[in-house]
Formats: C-alpha cells, sequence, structure tokens
C-alpha cells in the first residue's frame, strides 16, 4: 500500500464518480479503477460497490475514507511541522473560530502567544461550529473556537468565555437604549438572526428568549456571518439578537442593546483532539 493508494480512494470516496475523481486527480478513469482495485485487493475487503450507474461506499469503505483522510492530512502537517523545525522555528498552531472568537478572545490568546513563543506560528480560519469539528476530527485544525455544549467523545473541550447577548438594532429605529423597556416591544419585528447551521444549540438557546416572552419571532433573513446580520439590520431590514461580544469593533450605524438580565447565556468553547501531538498546540493551550 503506498500513499497514492489512500489519495486516489480519498478523493473517489469524496466524488463517488470515477469520472470526476479522475479528473481531479489529473489520471485516466482506467487507471483510477486499477488503484483501487489494488487498495482493495491488499485489504482484503471491498470498500465500493460499484453498478453501471453509481458508486456507493461500503461500510468498511465509510470507515477506511474517514481514516484514510486523518492520515494524509496528518503527513501533510508533519512535513510542514518539520520544515519549520528545520528553519529555527517552534512549530504551528491551525486555529479555527467563529466569528466572535475573533472579538476578544484569540487576539489577546496571539498577542500573549507572540510574546512567550515568538517561535510559533498560526493560521487561522473562521468556519461555522459543524465544519470546525470536522476538521478536528480529520486532523485539518489543533483548536477551534466554537458555541456548543456537547462534541464528540474523542475531543476535549474548555469554556474560555461566557457572555449575555444584546439586541441589535438600526440607529434610526425608533426604539433605542433610551426607550427600551422589555422584548415585548418587538413582537412585530422581523428578526436576523443567525441559522442552525451556525450551531443548532446555539439557535435553540436564542428561541428559548423568545419564549419566554410569550412570542415566537418573525424570521425575515438567516446567516452565518455577523457582519451579514449586521449589515441588513444597518439597512432597516429586521433586528437581531447576538452575543454582547460582538459589539467590540463594530462600525456601522446600529444600536447594540443589553439583554444581560435575562437568564440565558452563550459560552465560547476552545476545542482539541485528545490524540493531537502537536508540541505548539500544548503551548498555546498552556495559554487559555
Amino acid at each position: 500500500m503506498e500513499l497514492r493508494h489512500l489519495r486516489y480512494f480519498t478523493a473517489l470516496g469524496k466524488e463517488l464518480h470515477f469520472a470526476k475523481a479522475a479528473d481531479k486527480l489529473f489520471i485516466t478513469q482506467p487507471a483510477l479503477s486499477k488503484q483501487v482495485q489494488q487498495l482493495e485487493d491488499e485489504l482484503g475487503v471491498r470498500l465500493l460497490e460499484r453498478t453501471k450507474r453509481n458508486v456507493k461506499l461500503t461500510e468498511a469503505g465509510k470507515y477506511f475514507l474517514n481514516e484514510a483522510e486523518f492520515i494524509i492530512n496528518h503527513l501533510e502537517q508533519v512535513v510542514e511541522a518539520a520544515r519549520r523545525k528545520a528553519e529555527g522555528e517552534e512549530g504551528e498552531v491551525r486555529i479555527g473560530f467563529v466569528g466572535s472568537a475573533m472579538q476578544n478572545i484569540i487576539p489577546d490568546l496571539l498577542e500573549r502567544l507572540n510574546l512567550k513563543f515568538p517561535g510559533i506560528y498560526t493560521s487561522l480560519q473562521e468556519l461555522n461550529n459543524k465544519d470546525q469539528l470536522e476538521a478536528l476530527l480529520h486532523d485539518k485544525l489543533d483548536i477551534a473556537f466554537v458555541r456548543l455544549e456537547s462534541v464528540p467523545r474523542d475531543l476535549e473541550k474548555r469554556v474560555v468565555f461566557e457572555d449575555s447577548f444584546s439586541l441589535v438594532v438600526s440607529k434610526n429605529h425608533s426604539i433605542g437604549k433610551a426607550n427600551f423597556k422589555s422584548l415585548d416591544q418587538f413582537k412585530k419585528e422581523q428578526f436576523i438572526l443567525f441559522s442552525n447551521d451556525y450551531s443548532q444549540e446555539y439557535y435553540d438557546n436564542i428561541m428559548s428568549i423568545f419564549t419566554d416572552h410569550g412570542f415566537q419571532p418573525k424570521v425575515s433573513h438567516r446567516s452565518v456571518q455577523a457582519n451579514s446580520i449586521f449589515r441588513l439590520v444597518e439597512k432597516g431590514l429586521g433586528v437581531a439578537i447576538v452575543p454582547t461580544a460582538m459589539q467590540d469593533g463594530v462600525n456601522l450605524d446600529i444600536e447594540f442593546i443589553s439583554l444581560a438580565g435575562l437568564r440565558q447565556r452563550t459560552q465560547l468553547m476552545a476545542v482539541w483532539h485528545k490524540q493531537n501531538r502537536n508540541e505548539a498546540l500544548e503551548k498555546f493551550l498552556g495559554l487559555l
């Protein structure tokens, strides 16, 4: 078995189409079929069910695809780490985050990391919660900053920040900080919320705020990007509820009205894989 067998099978396992996978790999379809057949022969199991019309992964194939993807990503990380060490660097930490983590947590951590370990570099990716967990499980990230309460058992988690919520309105809205009394004043308003694709748990937490106030919101727009939500609010297309920390650094014609008196809170969690052996990550975790 060679690395190319894993790469070819991974491409086919994702596409489930020989012609499309072969095009992505820049090889012919018969060559791809031969390589995958060699892999199955060596393993002694069928990874794919082939018919004239489609290709489907077997249960063994689903398992092997998941592990093969992890191996390939891990090898790429090891190669990069070796190159950095050869150049006198201490390594790299691959960080995923939801937008609100960039407001106060991550910049402070990176500043401290640079002061204490100037030889450690970082790469940053803004991703939704689900994609971050997938990236951790496939060794595409070292650490993720998410808004979730439960994570897969292979992952460690630590709460790094707890926040209240704020209502966001346009500065042209008839209700602002001066005359805000209760969320009941917004029963007839259109709401712009984070999509449940952002996090189902987070979305359910927000919806419980409305339940406590005895009404269901009219949701006009959903997004996974905070900036998109703020832009829509600025244009008067609705109002929003977001974590209070998101108000830092926002320079738009919108106003944040604190809802700190509500029982609901939102937690930002740092999550990483229990089996992660990146030495740079250990030093990064020490700063948390």
